[in-house]
């Protein structure tokens, strides 16, 4: 039986204009107008619960909704159950989505995250849908920053939160990222939307936590100043990725499983990236599985020492310096001693 679509409880003139506002949003983020349905990921928190309010006021009869229970809280299923309740009453099509696997690992939160962007993205494919939105929005885009810079990230780190990235073949878009926080509350609130608040967002032993704790004692840390550097950064980051792609094309060759590239008269961050590239794709080609390999991974001793000449090694990929010349292929097996 088909389910007639029904508007948001007490949609009020403030509530179309936010849906108007974030139609706007979701567009200008895609790129276009959706085709298809948009898969919103809710996991019940007032941040998605407003977000699945809009989409649904903004774009009826075009919107899917999937909450991830990722098995590590007993009150998550029953979490779950009420966005699929809130969901039923909308005229929301909604799906739980539980992992095949116990999630596990030295970071749970990492895991978690890495196992919650598969499912979702694999239950996108499933119903043909044309994005995935998320949100997360500017208080979590400064959250981010400022966690990044205390580890001492670079360009790419500190860019944050994207607009628009790829899980694998499907379009991720966080269209929340220029709203508050305290907004997407009042707009639940004052909707009567039913959410709930995730303990593990009160718990000091998560990096997050604390930031959060941080901005919120200290009102001169503004979230949107903040949340702005990030997109200043982000817009640099894609101009050096794509001087990094232009560079791979003319100073780059690969044969016979190792990597080429001229290095001459180009400053630290490119070579960095080059660097970072040619050693993941060696590790491709060569099937190297240990020891493990990170887009994030420390390279400043690999550059270090080929800046003065020497060779040096980075999971399981040698690298020679050969004039204005860096040579990546696979190091040699260790011999059994």
């Amino acid at each position: 039986m088909s389910r007639r679509a029904v508007p948001p409880p007490s949609a009020s003139e403030p509530l179309a204009q936010q849906a108007e506002r974030f139609r706007h949003d979701l567009i200008r983020t895609l790129g276009h107008d959706p085709r298809g349905v948009v898969l919103c990921a809710v996991s019940g928190g007032p941040d998605s619960m407003a977000m699945l309010t809009l989409a649904a006021t903004a774009f009826p009869g075009h919107i899917h909704a999937a909450t991830v229970d990722h098995r590590l809280r007993a009150d998550a299923a029953a979490e779950a159950a009420m966005v699929a309740g809130h969901c039923a009453r909308l005229g929301v099509p909604h799906a739980t989505l539980v992992p095949v696997e116990p999630i596990a690992g030295a970071s749970i939160q990492a895991a978690a995250r890495q196992v919650r962007y598969a499912l979702l993205a694999g239950y996108a494919r499933t119903i043909d849908a044309g994005a995935l939105a998320t949100a997360h929005h500017i208080d979590d885009q400064a959250e981010t920053f400022l966690m990044r810079a205390a580890r001492g990230s670079g360009i790419a780190g500190l860019a944050g939160v994207r607009p628009r990235t790829m899980s694998g073949t499907v379009t991720v878009i966080r269209p929340l990222l220029e709203w508050r926080r305290a907004e997407l509350r009042a707009i639940v609130r004052r909707a009567e939307v039913p959410f709930v608040d995730d303990p593990s967002n009160h718990d000091p032993a998560h990096d997050r936590t604390r930031f959060r704790r941080l901005l919120d004692a200290n009102e001169w840390l503004g979230p949107p100043q903040i949340a702005r550097s990030a997109a200043a950064l982000a817009e640099a980051d894609e101009d050096v990725r794509a001087i990094v792609e232009w560079l791979w094309t003319t100073r780059a060759s690969v044969a016979g499983g190792t990597v080429r590239i001229d290095v001459a008269g180009l400053p630290r961050e490119l070579t960095r990236r080059l660097a970072r590239r040619a050693i993941g794709l060696v590790i491709d080609t060569a099937g190297i599985a240990a020891p493990k390999w990170s887009e994030s991974a420390n390279v400043e001793p690999l550059l270090d020492a080929l800046a003065t000449g020497r060779r040096a090694t980075q999971a399981g990929v040698v690298v020679s310096p050969h004039a204005t010349e860096w040579r990546f292929r696979p190091a040699p097996a260790r011999r059994p001693a």
